[in-house]
This record gives structure tokens, sequence and C-alpha cells, in this order.
């Protein structure tokens, strides 16, 4: 890699986030008691990088194109949006030289003075990106419990960083696998599988197995960390992870209704739980498909289950939609999205454009109530990985090993950024509509703070513009090609 490209590319989005710096104080009025609103741009070209500005607001439109927010209709309450904080994420970051960490975190985590990243996920023991296979009860005997090596070396401090920016961040956490002592090679056989990878859970050691979440989240709470939300697997349905378990959808009904939601009950735990946490087509297995409905037909099991997971490695976001007709009752979020060498990762100019309509407005304007991406951090060598686990994906941002300060920022973290800095958590989705032009997308929202939010994706080879109303006050939009806007103002 030229790392003078890097370098460059960190300077100019450090340059950027200056500006972020007292943003919340900037909304408002201007000195002549003008309305204002907080404007946010970044090119596909790398041009302009979180560029902030402000405009003022007026009371007729200045184009003929026109979008109207209707905020008596409004659809999901939002809970966030983030990145995956993995075992390698967090190396890399204890890498850095302290000052430059908090310096990172500061701009991503902060609400005052960063991109407000609100929703964090990470693994119940090892996943893919973990410096090494384990889980949290190697030894037989669920008296064995205990937090390893990676929890509390980087994880841990990581989180605590984090917290000290952002003490509201939602914390989701999946496991990649159980301990392999409760692990089968099928529910017929249930012959002892010692395997990281496959394999399915005993359901002998269902009872064990909700205990060790709850010993899980009980651990990190007396570290001052509460966990907000689990799912019972990651990708449930893929046997192939360097660590994996395969758990049918009759498998997770009997797990969530029989062991792990009394277990929470129990233990007086409100930690949401989100069935599911895989592909939009179930990997196309036939006997598997709306694998969540199929859960939720179960009411008690229902009744333990907030919600469901996605992740787009497959399929179409229209799922989410489909589950949601069937369901609207329970929640949607989308939990994982990677950029690698297989979707040309590193080209801004193609996934900016790709990741912000399929991943960030095309997930919440499908009902999604949260999106998180894959590694926040990688290394410029995708790493570190394992043997068995992804050598071929990116982080939202990758970090030199040759200073462990270099960076280049890809399309995940502009795609976060660009929702989380005007979008805050508690916000509700609310009707826009009227301009309906090829290559345009967006979605707008109303904070709990009373303020407005609209995102914009201009994926044209020209200059957009329109203008956006809220009844009272018009934000005339002048968008460059092939970019992403970020708007924010007081009605």
């Amino acid at each position: 890699m030229n790392l003078k490209l890097p370098l460059l590319l960190g300077c100019c989005l450090s340059i950027a986030m200056t500006a972020f710096a007292g943003n919340s104080a900037s909304l408002g009025e201007d000195a002549a008691g003008k309305k204002k609103a907080d404007v946010y741009v970044t090119t596909a070209d790398r041009r302009l990088s979180f560029d902030h500005t402000t405009q003022k607001l007026s009371k007729s439109p200045a184009f003929a194109s026109v979008v109207t927010l209707n905020p008596a209709v409004k659809y999901q309450e939002m809970d966030g949006f983030g990145a995956a904080v993995t075992g390698s994420t967090c190396y890399n970051l204890m890498q850095m030289a302290p000052a430059d960490r908090a310096k990172f975190l500061t701009e991503t985590f902060s609400e005052k003075d960063g991109l407000g990243f609100s929703y964090i996920r990470i693994s119940i023991g090892c996943s893919d990106f973990s410096l090494s296979e384990y889980t949290c009860c190697d030894t037989k005997g669920i008296e064995n419990f205990a937090l390893q090596t990676e929890e509390k070396e980087y994880v841990i401090p990581i989180l605590k960083d984090i917290l000290a920016i952002n003490p509201a961040i939602k914390i989701l956490g999946s496991p990649w696998t159980c301990p392999k002592w409760m692990k089968v090679n099928n529910l017929k056989e249930k012959q002892p599988f010692d395997s990281w990878t496959s394999g399915q859970l005993n359901p002998d050691y269902y009872q064990d197995y909700a205990t060790y979440f709850v010993k899980w989240i009980q651990a990190f709470r007396e570290e001052g960390i509460e966990i907000y939300s689990v799912t019972p697997q990651n990708e449930p349905l893929n046997r192939g992870n360097s660590a994996s378990l395969f758990m049918g959808w009759k498998e997770e009904l009997a797990f969530v209704r029989d062991a792990l939601g009394p277990a929470f009950k129990a233990a007086g735990l409100d930690t949401k739980i989100y069935a599911f946490d895989h592909n939009y087509n179930y990997d196309n297995m036939a006997d598997q498909q709306q694998y969540p409905v199929k859960i939720y037909d179960d009411e008690v099991a229902a009744a333990f289950l907030t919600g469901a997971a996605y992740h787009n490695y497959g399929g179409r976001r229209e799922e989410l939609n489909n589950i949601r007709q069937k369901r609207p009752d329970k929640e949607l979020i989308f939990t994982e999205t990677s950029i690698g060498m297989w979707n040309d990762g590193r080209n801004l100019e193609k996934r900016l454009m790709e990741d912000m309509r399929e991943v960030a407005l095309g997930t919440v304007n499908n009902w999604c109530k949260g999106v998180i991406v894959w590694n926040l951090m990688l290394d410029n060598e995708r790493g570190p990985w394992r043997e068995g686990g992804c050598k071929t994906c990116y982080g939202a941002v990758d970090i030199s090993r040759e200073d462990y300060r270099t960076m280049t920022y890809n399309s995940h973290y502009y795609i976060i950024g660009h929702l989380s800095s005007v979008v805050k958590p508690g916000a509700v989705r609310i009707e826009s509509k009227g301009v309906a032009e090829k290559g345009l997308m967006y979605s707008a929202f109303e904070n709990p703070d009373g303020t407005v939010a609209f995102v914009l994706l201009n994926e044209g080879s020209s200059e957009a513009r329109l203008t956006v109303t809220d009844g009272k006050n018009c934000v005339d939009c002048v968008v460059p090609a092939k970019a992403v806007a970020s708007y924010r103002w007081k009605k």
C-alpha cells in the first residue's frame, strides 16, 4: 500500500472533524436571529469529508423540486448507529498512542465533539476477528465461567474509554460459538463435537448456556458496562466460520423459550433479545425461510423476543419490510455488513454510493431501528486475523501497522457518521416525500430535542438541487454529484 495516500486521507478527515467541535452550539440561530441548519457533506472523490457548514433557513423554497416532511406520519424510533468493536479492533486501538486513541474515539463517539456513534456490537467470547479462539467457559462446567484475556486486556478497556466519551452508548452482544463441551455433531446422534467450527448446541446444555449469557452480562455489569441487547447466535445458518454454531429456527425457538428468556427473567435482566442475526435470504435454505417469524408463531418464545436482526451477505433488503408486515409488533435491527477485497472495499467512489443506498438509508427506510457495520478498525493488512477467519476484510477505518497513526477512512465510517451526526437515539423516522428523481434517496427524522434531521444520497453524475420543508422552514439543498449530505435544524 502507498502509505502517502492514507496519510493524506487521515489529514483530510482530521481537518473536517475539527469542524465538529462545538457543533451542538452552532445549531439554532445566527447573530441576526435567523434560523440556520447544520450541514455535513462527503463526496465519493474524497474532496469533501464530513465538510461542515451552516446555512440560513427560509420561508419559501428556492428550487422547484421540494421534499415535504410530515411529522404527523411516524415510523420507527431509532436506537442508534455504529460499528463492531471486535477483538481485532480493540487490539489496533490499544497499539495507538493514548492521545491519538483518545482523539479518534472522541471524533467517533462524542455527541458534542464528534460524530456521535451510538450503537456498537461486541462478541460473547471470540468472533472471527478475535486474537484467538475461545469462549468464557472452555473448562467443562458452567461454574468455570470467567472473562478471558481478550476481554480484560483489550475489549473492556476500550469500552470504558468509549463510555467515558459517550455514557449512553448501546452495546449489543453476539456469540459466534458456545463452549465446545456443549456441542454435538447433530441432534439425532448427539455425539461430542470438539471443534470451534460448526456443530450444534446440545439441548441437554440449554440451561447452562442460558446461564452463560447471564453470567456474561453480569460480568460486564461488574465492570460498569451495561449490555443493551443480545442475539442468541451470530449467523446461525453459517457452519463455515472459523468460530461458528448451527442453530436452526426450531433450535433457537426452544433455546429462547425454554432457557434464555426464563433465565433473563429470573436474573432480573431487561437486556433485549433479537432473533436470527443473519442474511436476508436465509442462506437459501428452504426450511429456514422467514426464520424469525416462525419463532414468533410460538407465543411463549415471542414474548421473550424484542425483534430480529439481519445481515446483508445474501438476499435483498426488502425482506426487512416483508418481516415487518408479518409482525409489525416486533423490532428490526441491522447488525452486520462488511467491505473487503471481494467488493472493492477501499474504492470510495463505488462503496460510498452502494453502502449508503443498501445499508444506511436502505435498512432505515425498511424499518430498522439500528444500523451496525462490521469492524470499526483493522490494520492496513486487514488484521489481525486468524487462520480460518476473513483475510480479505477491511475495517470502517484501516490503520497503518507502520505507525498506528496513519488512517484510511472507508465507506462504512462515512455512512454511519452521516446518520449518527444528525439522527440521535430516540429520534423517530417521519414521512418525507415529493422528489422521486433517479439517483436520489433520503430519509427524515424528528429528534427528541425537537430538531429535524434529513439525510440525502445523490448518486447522480450532476449536482442535485432541492428544497426540504418541514411546513414552517425551508432548507435549500445543493448536493454535489456522488455525495452524501446530512442536515439538522430547529423547527
